[in-house]
């Protein structure tokens, strides 16, 4: 595309972004089914496309990655399934967050507005392609796609069903962009749009965060890095302690909310560890290990020294990092040095270290006795998400429906002059 033609669709989101701000929810909500119903019927053809994606991968791309950029029936199906919990959900314009009438008469009124024109940069995912519409969508937001080259064929499949389902409902099929295109210099431009794009939202590895970061001109929700850690206090139970630590390393592990750091409290390791190593050995996981767990794991396969640089890696693999700890000011410290600010997790049988844990980690979600796989805005109830923001402006976690909104204030007046 030249920058004429960019330009000509940007002006065109803009002018779309007011039609979407006054469509009637049930207009919205009906969208949303057709595309659930689609993406049903059309699953052979998407799978056709997304298998096109997977075998144009490189030979060395690893099992976490070919996982990322896979669909299945299964995952089809859950996306279907969140496309129709984000049309049963209340929707957010409109929604009054507070009120007041002040001592001149004039009445306020706080009220929820779609943010505008997002854009959407996302790595090798597919179905973020349809979670994010949905979540812009019926929250009054234009938003702009623009998936990774790995995924191109998967994400033209899923961008004309959504054009299809817009039409279908008669409705515009210029409520949003998705972008094939996988030349850098076209989001290169379009970071510098800061006068038809309201917000950017990358989504994806390290690298791409970064260039965002460093070449965005408008403002940034931001999903950066998911270096999620697990504590095992002296008092954890230890099935507990293996089940939670099993499922948020190994169930998905090239996810951001998997765990990349094990924290054990001495008292518990000598015994914990090699019972931990066997739980997942099955998955074959490369340890790399601080000198006292190194100790307890010696001569087990697969077990190295750390390096001051595996602490601060996000493998998104079947590798992790392990640290023995003496108390939990111990665990805090680390995961404050360390960690990205997105979930943590402690296992205690006692409510004042969990409280107390909770209360004094910083991250976007953290809990007790949980894995953190569960920090996703699907299984939050939120019908999905744009990403997981890491930052502390505007949204944290999870980013839903009203995530996606601002508030802004409505005055009524008499004649008012001040």
């Amino acid at each position: 595309m030249t920058e004429n033609e960019i330009l000509s669709q940007l002006a065109a989101c803009k002018k779309e972004a007011r039609e979407l701000r006054t469509s009637h929810v049930e207009k919205k909500n009906a969208v949303l089914l057709t595309a659930a119903e689609l993406l049903l019927k059309k699953s052979p053809s998407i799978l056709e496309a997304n298998a096109k994606d997977l075998a144009a991968l490189p030979g060395d791309a690893s099992s976490a990655f070919k996982d990322r950029l896979l669909l299945s029936e299964e995952r089809l199906k859950q996306a279907a399934d969140s496309l129709q919990q984000v049309a049963a959900q209340q929707d957010p314009i409109g929604e009054e967050v507070s009120s007041r009438v002040l001592e001149n008469g004039l009445k306020l009124r706080q009220v929820r507005s779609p943010l505008g024109v997002i854009l959407l940069i996302f790595e090798s995912r597919p179905n973020v392609a349809l979670e994010a519409f949905s979540l812009a969508f019926k929250s009054g937001n234009i938003i702009i796609l623009r998936g990774g080259k790995e995924s191109r064929h998967s994400t033209a499949a899923i961008y004309s069903l959504l054009q299809e389902a817009l039409s279908l409902n008669e409705m515009s099929t210029q409520l949003f962009w998705g972008i094939t295109d996988p030349d850098r210099s076209l989001v290169e431009f379009l970071l510098k749009q800061k006068r038809f794009i309201d917000i950017v939202v990358p989504r994806g590895g390290e690298g791409l965060i970064n260039y965002v970061v460093e070449n965005a001109r408008m403002p940034i929700i931001k999903n950066d890095r998911g270096l999620c850690h697990v504590y095992l206090h002296a008092d954890a139970d230890p099935e507990m302690s293996l089940s939670i630590v099993e499922n948020a390393k190994t169930q998905r592990p090239g996810v951001c909310n998997a765990m990349e750091t094990l924290l054990v409290h001495e008292s518990i390791a000598d015994d914990l560890l090699p019972k931990m190593y066997e739980r997942l050995s099955s998955k074959s996981v490369r340890w790399f290990c601080c000198p006292r767990a190194l100790k307890v794991l010696e001569g087990k396969s697969g077990v190295a020294a750390a390096t001051d640089q595996n602490w601060d890696t996000e493998y998104l693999d079947y590798q992790l990092n392990c640290r023995v700890v003496p108390s939990l000011e111990a665990a805090l410290e680390h995961i404050e040095r360390h960690g990205s600010g997105h979930s943590e997790s402690i296992v205690t049988a006692s409510p004042e270290p969990a409280r107390a844990f909770q209360q004094e980690v910083d991250c976007a979600a953290a809990y007790w006795n949980a894995s953190t796989r569960f920090t996703d805005g699907f299984a939050f109830g939120l019908g999905g998400e744009l990403g997981i923001s890491t930052q502390k402006l505007h949204v944290r976690g999870p980013v839903g429906l009203r995530e996606l909104t601002s508030a802004r204030w409505i005055i009524d007046g008499s004649g008012q002059v001040r």
